[in-house]
């Protein structure tokens, strides 16, 4: 509901032409009024995953990753999105952006493997 691939479907579900879905944040930034109703409808599922999280869990803080964590919306509508959701009054989780970019998965496989001691393949 939340991957990339369901906000184009989502998108083209509307009537929009076929996009990625970083394309779909742009046109929606833009003043698309389609694209503006799918990411508002996007972010607010997202909204409601968080504060399932948050409510569950109580986090310290929300790292988002992945391709779509580089969409603005999510840091500011997207919070109010999760907002509204949570069960206290105030938001009070940070909710930010990955600070490794979009390596932090090689990055950690590559920790993984010298914290093994398996340096080369096959050892």
């Amino acid at each position: 509901m939340l991957c990339g691939p369901a906000l184009e479907a989502q998108h083209i579900a509307a009537g929009g032409p076929p996009c990625d879905a970083a394309a779909v944040a742009v046109r929606a930034a833009a003043g698309d009024e389609r694209a503006g109703r799918v990411l508002d409808l996007w972010l607010d599922r997202f909204g409601r995953g968080i504060a399932n999280v948050v409510n569950i869990l109580d986090p310290s803080v929300v790292v988002l990753g992945g391709g779509l964590s580089n969409i603005a919306a999510l840091y500011d509508r997207g919070r109010d999105a999760v907002a509204r959701h949570v069960f206290n009054d105030e938001l009070t989780t940070p909710i930010v952006q990955h600070a490794l970019g979009d390596s932090a998965g090689v990055i950690g496989a590559a920790l993984l493997t010298v914290a093994s001691g398996r340096t080369r393949p096959g050892t």
